[in-house]
């Protein structure tokens, strides 16, 4: 059985750092790509960040680019978001999910290609 499992949020001020977490079991990271989405209250869910299976390739949304880095540990079957520079505009739920695809940036940016979700974990960041 596939597993995703976030965490890592927290509650915190603008201007700082965090880093998400995302655990597989049931499923090996490294051969699929890993997606981290948002979800703020009354939107819909935003894309973040994505690395390729290979973990050669990232894409990040603007509105992150330079702050934030997505990353993989093969060792621990975990994806990792580093999210520097909070802005009160990143508060959401953060989800990560699996995509068995080509690396492809104009479709893991969707989140109907991705098979997998995770339950979320909330981040926070006042002003």
């Amino acid at each position: 059985q596939v597993q995703l499992v976030e965490s890592g949020g927290g509650f915190l001020q603008a201007g700082g750092s965090l880093r998400l977490s995302c655990a597989a079991s049931g499923y090996i990271l490294s051969r699929v790509t890993v997606g981290w989405f948002r979800r703020a209250p009354g939107k819909q869910h935003e894309f973040v960040a994505a690395i390729s299976r290979s973990g050669s390739s990232t894409t990040y949304d603007d509105s992150v680019k330079g702050r934030f880095t997505i990353s993989t540990d093969n060792a621990k079957n975990t994806v990792y978001l580093q999210m520097n520079g909070l802005k009160p505009e990143d508060t959401a739920v953060y989800y990560c999910a699996t995509a068995n695809l080509m690396w492809d940036i104009t479709q893991v940016v969707k989140t109907r290609v991705y098979d997998y979700w995770g339950q979320g974990t909330q981040v926070t960041v006042s002003s």
